[in-house]
């Protein structure tokens, strides 16, 4: 299969409305994030669906409970089909979620900081470092337990990249083309500065899903990878 770095955020509370984004970004999009929201109005058939239309699934889940209940959780996900899967970067969910997971091929990847969350939002949680101090330290976790996959702020890609390793998937959200509206995003950057920075997959989510024009909006953010190549490892 091609390598797709663009997957589009199905941000949506229902199927109908998701299928319609679908239907009209057709062969344009071929990776979908399947997120909390879509999830609990449509449930794992959802993503089956998507899967038998030929479709990658990024189920964003970001498991974190006791280790049986991740496993467990884990191992249900890994019949959808989905190709990615999230968990938080915590020891004991990343050992659980490697167990559940079996001989499925479906990838699982470590959400590391949240990249709606800043330093004020990093002091409230209780840790005294930086946000990029946290990433790091999560990342280094993450690799030890054998995960997969980062996922993590654009704005610390290619640290994140250093550390993890060229293998490494690396999987940016917050990422927006130059003028484009940031949402509840506060640590973002673009496309082509995020693949430039080593990201392996872009989640582009209303820049092309509220767009008037989804399928154009999704060829002017292609039109932007083009133009660049990814950092060296």
């Amino acid at each position: 299969m091609t390598h797709d770095p663009v997957i589009i955020a199905l941000d949506l509370d229902n199927a109908s409305e998701a299928d319609q984004l679908v239907n009209a970004l057709g062969d344009s999009a071929g990776f979908y994030k399947v997120g909390m929201e879509l999830f609990a109005a449509a449930g794992p058939d959802y993503v089956r669906s998507l899967v038998g239309r030929g479709k990658q699934v990024f189920l964003d889940m970001k498991y974190y409970d006791i280790g049986e209940t991740v496993k467990r959780a884990v191992a249900v996900a890994a019949k959808t089909g989905a190709t990615f899967l999230t968990v938080h970067a915590v020891g004991q969910v990343m050992r659980a979620a490697r167990e559940g997971r079996g001989d499925s091929p479906m990838k699982l990847l470590a959400v590391t900081v949240l990249t709606s969350f800043d330093e004020q939002d990093v002091r409230e949680m209780g840790y005294d470092c930086s946000v990029s101090e946290l990433v790091a330290k999560r990342v280094r976790q993450a690799m030890d337990c054998g995960i997969d996959g980062i996922v993590g702020s654009p704005l610390e890609a290619r640290t994140i990249r250093a550390m993890a390793g060229p293998g490494a998937l690396l999987v940016t959200p917050g990422v927006r083309s130059a003028g484009a509206a940031k949402g509840d995003q506060k640590r973002v950057a673009t496309p082509a500065q995020a693949i430039l920075d080593g990201a392996s997959h872009l989640v582009i989510g209303r820049q092309v899903t509220r767009a008037a024009d989804p399928v154009a909006a999704l060829a002017a953010i292609r039109e932007e990878l083009a133009a660049v190549q990814p950092v060296a490892s």
